[in-house]
């Protein structure tokens, strides 16, 4: 369901070919409400000044922002054509990006988007539906948390203090913002409350509790749903070489994300390397009671996923929750909202259901947010997953509760 919120004084690689990637409204997957709804903002002339795009990887909400800019900036333009060739290559010079970035080969030290804007584009051009994770594997920057710092909002501020170039709106496109550090945060939230004439922020992000509320509250909040299976399909049908019956298959499985889709079509999911992380793990907590020996493979299994760089931990960790979840939802025998389908040689998913259930699903779920939480913030990564794997023995031998 999507829902607006008005939250003032009270938000290379593996994808689509870029001939298919316009950013443009009539290229949104599904979304119809939100398009209809940001088109009559511009129309009417009630455009707010800093808005916040709230929604899960491959739900679209980078491509809407674009598709917006591109509208806003070339609806009054004197060659609106032109004016929309330049935003679909993202190169109009009104339309600015900010996004997580750290150091890599090319760029040693003090990173900011404008050193990576070839990188950006031809990222985006391949597949605007793409995740965090996949950029950072873009720039080769995996094994590293990105940042939006302090000398990204400098240059935010440096890049809005110019008219626009061509006299229309000019818009900054923040992705990620949760990745701002509280320095960079707090010098934009002059900028976010009055920013200049005809400026235009769009924050865009997937975890809007991450956000300092002093951000969130200077912001009108779009929140954006989850794409249909029947959504998705069609798009693979639209898009790619691919039979319906397939289409149909890798829709189930995507869970609502068009990015999912495309890498499980592509067979280039990072769930095959992480289905057999969790197979070892599992399968080392459950020997592991009752027989201290075990408890070397569990450490030995800790040591090699925190040589994984922290970024692929924490996409790891949120892959265990998905698995659990769906193991309780085969427990209790929802067989239509079940999509996890595990490759790994021996381990059925619904052999492995029954030992998921009311008695430890919370418990399991709080200890992985709890681990994704401190690897967040760098705690020593074999620690918090030596910690979590001893609690993992436990609670999977805990016992369903029952109603007498």
């Amino acid at each position: 369901m999507f829902y607006i919120v008005q939250k003032y004084n009270i938000i290379p690689y593996f994808c689509a070919k870029a001939s298919n990637t316009k950013m443009n409204f009539n290229q949104i997957i599904g979304q119809e409400y939100l398009v209809n709804y940001l088109k009559r903002t511009v129309d009417n002339g009630k455009i707010s000044h800093a808005q916040l795009f709230v929604g899960n990887e491959g739900v679209g909400a980078l491509p809407m922002a674009i598709a917006y800019a591109s509208y806003l900036i070339c609806k009054d333009h004197k060659e609106p054509e032109k004016c929309r060739a330049k935003c679909e290559k993202l190169q109009h010079p009104d339309l600015h990006f900010a996004f997580p970035v750290a150091t890599n080969e090319a760029v040693k030290k003090h990173p900011v988007s404008s050193l990576f804007l070839t990188e950006w584009r031809e990222f985006l051009l391949e597949n605007p539906y793409a995740g965090l994770f996949d950029w950072y594997k873009f720039l080769g920057i995996e094994n590293k948390q990105g940042r939006i710092g302090v000398d990204e909002a400098q240059d935010i501020v440096k890049k809005l203090r110019l008219k626009p170039y061509e006299g229309t709106y000019q818009v900054m496109i923040i992705w990620m913002p949760e990745k701002m550090n509280i320095a960079a945060s707090n010098k934009l939230l002059k900028l976010i409350e009055e920013p200049p004439t005809k400026t235009i922020l769009l924050l865009v992000t997937e975890n809007e509790e991450q956000i300092i509320s002093t951000i969130q509250s200077r912001c009108q909040v779009l929140h954006f749903g989850n794409l249909s299976e029947g959504q998705i399909t069609q798009e693979l049908l639209n898009k790619e070489s691919i039979e319906e019956i397939e289409a149909i298959k890798v829709a189930h499985q995507a869970d609502g994300n068009y990015n999912k889709a495309l890498k499980i079509f592509q067979n280039k999911s990072d769930d095959t390397i992480f289905d057999q992380w969790f197979v070892v793990w599992v399968r080392a907590a459950f020997r592991a009671k009752g027989n201290a020996s075990v408890i070397n493979d569990l450490i030995g299994w800790s040591n090699e996923i925190s040589g994984k760089g922290r970024e692929t931990q924490k996409q790891f960790l949120q892959y265990c929750m998905q698995v659990f979840r769906q193991a309780m939802l085969l427990n209790y025998k929802a067989e239509s909202l079940v999509y996890l389908q595990p490759k790994t040689k021996g381990f059925k998913l619904e052999n492995f259901a029954p030992f998921i259930h009311n008695g430890n699903i919370i418990g399991l779920t709080d200890e992985l947010s709890d681990a994704l939480y401190h690897i967040e913030r760098n705690g020593n990564a074999k620690i918090i997953l030596l910690d979590l794997s001893i609690k993992l023995t436990r609670l999977l031998h805990a016992k369903e509760v029952t109603s007498d």
